[in-house]
């Protein structure tokens, strides 16, 4: 590995054991990023160049890590959502490309205000502040979580406002034209099914909700959303996709008008967007 043409198929020598030939050549292409600053693109335009010995040992450590089943996200304390660079860590979940379809939506309309509940790493407002000159405030339950969001704020520099607050024993919420939330919606009964790369490193209190409740959040969040929504507001969940029709059911309960069902790229029902009439 003594070139940069020699990263790529050494770490398929390496890898070839834990995953798919194409998701290697990924990380590989991630940690010549993170460690050389170069580009797929620059990648062979500086193929011919010499790597340090102190990076080649970095680029083994990034391998042995993966090896160990810790996402390439968390290993290099990094991640991209929506074409921005945020900071990830155990507090965190990492943001997936369903979540940027969701920003994608909410983009598509106009409004003056919003909050996110359950923020997280802040990759749903920043990236939606950074498109649109909003006012936008985002809570978590997790202190160590906002510590990441904040800073992820001021490396893209946008002003949010962080509030750490437990929506669950909450009353009220400001008044706001728009709602967002991507809560804990994996049922416990799921843990199964999940990738142990996901399982072993993800903050399951961002993940998990009760199999005898899980509409918990949901409910809850519609709730105040609906006491706090100004008129015509709107409400976006990313949701389970096997939940759809219930939360659906919930909303009109509630009291919610023209509520829309999205499917994502795989085809999943995974987000929905409701009006307070």
């Amino acid at each position: 590995m003594e070139k940069v043409s020699n990263i790529i198929p050494y770490y398929i020598k390496q890898l070839k054991d834990i995953a798919k030939e194409r998701e290697i050549i990924s990380w590989a292409y991630i940690s010549i990023d993170f460690l050389l600053g170069y580009n797929r693109s620059e990648c062979i335009i500086n193929s011919d160049k010499e790597i340090g010995i102190d990076i080649i040992d970095r680029f083994r450590q990034i391998i042995e890590d993966l090896k160990a089943n810790i996402p390439i996200q968390y290993i290099l304390g990094e991640t991209e959502f929506y074409g921005l660079k945020f900071k990830v860590n155990k507090h965190t979940l990492i943001p997936r490309p369903e979540t940027e379809e969701l920003v994608l939506w909410i983009l598509e309309h106009e409004f003056n205000s919003a909050l996110d509940i359950g923020t997280g790493s802040g990759c749903i407002p920043i990236a939606i502040k950074k498109n649109k000159n909003v006012e936008i405030s985002a809570i978590d339950v997790s202190e160590p979580a906002l510590l990441v969001a904040k800073e992820n704020a001021k490396k893209n520099e946008v002003k949010i406002n962080f509030l750490k607050q437990d929506i669950l024993i909450t009353d009220n919420l400001e008044r706001v034209d728009v709602i967002i939330s991507n809560p804990p919606y994996v049922l416990e009964k799921e843990k199964d099914l999940m990738l142990s790369n996901v399982l072993d490193n993800e903050p399951h209190l961002a993940l998990f909700v009760s199999n005898k409740n899980p509409l918990l959040f949901y409910k809850k969040i519609a709730e105040l959303s609906y006491a706090c929504l100004s008129k015509n507001g709107l409400l976006f969940f990313e949701i389970n996709e096997s939940f759809g029709i219930e939360i659906i059911e919930l909303l009109k309960c509630i009291g919610f008008v023209d509520i829309e069902l999205k499917k994502d790229i795989n085809e999943k029902d995974r987000m929905l967007k409701a009006i307070k009439n």
